[in-house]
């Protein structure tokens, strides 16, 4: 079972989060975040994000995918709104940093992004949201709003003693490099993603 192992305010140049690690274990260099605003009111339907790890996106600004751009506009959104983004480890739909680079270079020989990881035999997606309805359950959260556009996280949510009260899209445009991707997204993972944002 995960546990909360350290806590403190962070100021960003969103505003200030009360960031929140959650492991198994103090020694977890990885531990999964909870990064919750200064505004939350936890006796309204709270707005949540699951947002997996994106190290190509977030911290290299990749333009291969929206990933950073989701993250930004969820900081703002909950910073604005109030509301809790749980930041999952699950680097590359959980195959990892070696393996993600390994799929990008077959992506570089015409494989989509879900054919890539097929090829060298991994799962098309092999995150799992569960550890996010864990969080929420230790933080005492019943009713959300989920910013998400993945039919997948509303249904760990819908499939769990959570009550989902509304889905907010948290859609990013498309770049000229990502637009392969989106429509991958869509096509394959069924996103609700706009015609003119793939």
């Amino acid at each position: 079972m995960i546990k909360i192992q350290a806590e403190a305010n962070v100021p960003t140049e969103h505003g200030s989060f009360r960031m929140i690690a959650f492991s198994e274990n103090e020694n977890d260099w990885m531990p999964h975040m909870a990064i919750i605003a200064e505004n939350t009111d936890f006796s309204k339907p709270v707005n949540v994000r699951f947002h997996s790890e994106c190290i190509t996106g977030e911290v290299f600004h990749s333009k291969k995918c929206e990933c950073g751009q989701q993250l930004d506009a969820a900081m703002k959104y909950i910073h604005e709104n109030g509301g809790i983004i749980i930041y999952l480890r699950q680097e590359g739909r959980n195959i990892g940093i070696i393996n993600k680079l390994k799929a990008y270079s077959l992506q570089e020989k015409g494989f989509d992004t879900v054919e890539a990881n097929l090829q060298l035999g991994l799962p098309a997606d092999d995150r799992n949201f569960g550890v996010a309805i864990e969080i929420l359950n230790l933080l005492n959260v019943k009713n959300i709003n989920l910013l998400t556009n993945n039919p997948e996280k509303v249904k760990y949510v819908t499939e769990s003693n959570i009550h989902l009260n509304s889905r907010i899209p948290l859609q990013i445009p498309a770049n000229d490099i990502s637009k392969g991707y989106l429509k991958t997204k869509k096509d394959y993972f069924g996103h609700l993603l706009d015609d003119n944002d793939n």
